[in-house]
């Protein structure tokens, strides 16, 4: 909200609830004109107490039950406030007080909430409270088994704060930006989800295939090696500037939409990451619009979807309706034509036999990520399941991505690693549609 012509957050509001794939809505603050506005979209909404605010909270319960009442009860029976997340990258600041301050003022905010807004017949649980961190907690992140806390943290601050998010069942909040990771023209691939080589994790022998999957799995590596790999991991923020300085590589309107696009798919297909496999994640996509009054460089004032007139930047894929960007404008895309039929004879769609297991989990995360494809046969438990190797899924994937689009050839292109058979591939219990 950090920009000279922001719309008003009822337009936000309504266009978010009514238009978009997103179901929830981080604030950076408490602004009450944003919290009236989101109430009866249904939208889940974190509201966040400023840094400046976090001793003051820890000092007394008294205090967090009056920022409670003032910043949270007047809105929670008609917004769906769900999470109060405790300042902003917090341990990553160089401020012993604040620092130390984090886990007392979670504390007193948790009781608060419980005393000033119990469960009701509209709102069945406590509102959570966590606190999203930086990657700059990480002493250690490469190779992703290897992450640790950095020393001091871990048992001042970080193993109290694992065990109250345990307790209370909230996530461990992490902002993620591969944009950030050490960009060059040789790893843009490897970090906007595209076909790469990979990189070996050598100590576990896994394979990751971009880089965020890695940034997540060093931090699940460091909360196991306190005890606490049982604590959900959430991606608090991340994203792509559309535009930057001339030094900053991988900058541009194209790549961000690559980069979002992707990391919205890959993380909502339940395929996981190596050592969290089978599982989706929440993500929180910076930000819904680029903000012109932010300092720094001029990447930093361009991560948004949109732009303050509510035009998008690029086609970030996250209209509840497929769309080509016309112009300003947002349109419908028209629906492909069915393929006509040849012989009559079946056909599916499955990998060629040399094909990178690198890219075809790119395919898996592509279908996986589809609105209204059900890739669950392939999930622990599913007829799909086993054998549990990524050419079987693959496989399994393609195909049903093939037949859901009309069956034409370039359905099952795949970045060249997909082939049309007429021989069945359904075997034991995985039946091919």
């Amino acid at each position: 909200m950090r920009g000279t012509t922001m719309p008003p957050p009822a337009d936000v509001a309504r266009f978010l609830s009514r238009d978009t794939i997103f179901d929830r809505v981080r604030l950076l603050d408490a602004d009450p004109r944003a919290l009236r506005a989101f109430a009866g979209t249904g939208l889940a909404v974190d509201v966040t107490v400023p840094n400046a605010d976090v001793p003051r909270l820890a000092a007394s319960r008294a205090s967090a039950r009056r920022w409670v009442r003032a910043s949270v009860a007047p809105y929670a029976e008609a917004t769906n406030v769900s999470r109060v997340l405790v300042g902003d990258e917090v341990i990553s600041q160089a401020n012993r007080t604040l620092l130390l301050s984090l886990v007392p003022a979670m504390r007193n905010l948790h009781a608060a909430l419980a005393a000033v807004l119990p469960p009701s017949p509209r709102r069945r649980e406590i509102i959570k409270v966590s606190t999203p961190h930086s990657l700059g907690i990480l002493a250690a992140s490469t190779p992703p088994s290897a992450g640790r806390f950095h020393d001091g943290y871990d048992t001042a601050v970080v193993k109290p704060l694992l065990g109250f998010l345990r307790a209370t069942g909230a996530p461990f909040m992490v902002n993620a930006y591969p944009f950030y990771g050490g960009l060059t023209n040789d790893t843009l691939d490897y970090v906007l989800f595209r076909v790469n080589d990979g990189v070996t994790d050598n100590a576990t022998g896994l394979l990751y295939a971009n880089m965020l999957d890695a940034q997540l799995d060093a931090v699940h590596s460091a909360m196991r090696r306190l005890g606490f790999g049982d604590v959900d991991v959430v991606v608090s923020g991340t994203g792509w500037p559309s535009a930057g300085e001339y030094w900053e590589v991988g900058a541009g309107a194209d790549l961000a939409r690559d980069y979002n696009k992707n990391a919205i798919r890959h993380l909502g297909s339940g395929v996981g990451t190596p050592l969290m496999p089978n599982r989706t994640f929440e993500l929180s996509i910076f930000s819904l619009f680029d903000e012109n009054l932010k300092p720094g460089p001029v990447s930093e004032r361009n991560f948004g979807l949109y732009h303050a007139d509510m035009t998008p930047v690029y086609d970030a894929g996250i209209l509840t309706a497929p769309q080509e960007i016309v112009g300003t404008k947002v349109t419908p895309a028209p629906a492909p034509a069915l393929a006509p039929a040849e012989d009559g004879r079946r056909r599916w769609c499955v990998p060629k036999p040399a094909a990178d297991e690198v890219a075809l989990q790119v395919n898996i995360d592509f279908v996986c990520g589809q609105g209204g494809i059900d890739c669950g046969a392939i999930r622990a438990g599913g007829s799909c399941y086993d054998p549990n190797n990524v050419q079987a899924h693959a496989a399994f994937v393609m195909n049903l991505y093939f037949q859901s689009n009309g069956q034409h050839e370039f359905d099952c292109d795949f970045g060249q690693t997909g082939v049309i058979t007429t021989v069945d591939p359904s075997y034991k219990s995985c039946k091919f549609t």
